[in-house]
């Protein structure tokens, strides 16, 4: 497994809209997609800094990941996402380091990237993201 960069930073928002305006009137960043992921219950808005992403990802259902983050924690950091070469690679290397796993398998994230989650009880904390192309 080898890790290229930092490919998002995932942040869990209240309001889209609000948060977009943020990011684009205040700190002078551009959305340049705005994207819904039906099977995880989220919109996503992205901008790109450099060779990393932010991703502000606003719940569509309280009772989805987003949604559940946001009631129990509020807004802020949800996810660090790392690009890699091949997920279910990725995944089974740390999976055999003893690391907890979310995701057994790849699955289909936003902007067509194969994605797979690592547990934040085995990763001190940080809820943790392999994306990739295969």
């Amino acid at each position: 497994m080898k890790i290229s960069h930092i490919e998002h930073i995932g942040i869990a928002v209240e309001n889209l809209e609000e948060a977009i305006a943020y990011y684009q009137d205040v700190l002078g960043l551009n959305c340049y997609a705005i994207e819904e992921v039906a099977d995880q219950k989220v919109k996503t808005a992205f901008f790109q800094v450099g060779d990393t992403k932010i991703e502000l990802l606003e719940s569509t259902d309280p009772e989805g990941p987003i949604g559940k983050f946001i009631e129990k924690k509020g807004p802020g950091v949800h996810h660090l996402a790392f690009a890699v070469d091949n997920v279910n690679e990725a995944l089974k290397a740390v999976e055999s380091k003893g690391v907890r796993l979310i995701d057994q398998q790849k699955r289909k994230g936003a902007e067509g990237l194969n994605i797979g989650f690592l547990h934040p009880k085995s990763t001190l904390g940080v809820l943790t993201e392999f994306c990739g192309k295969e």
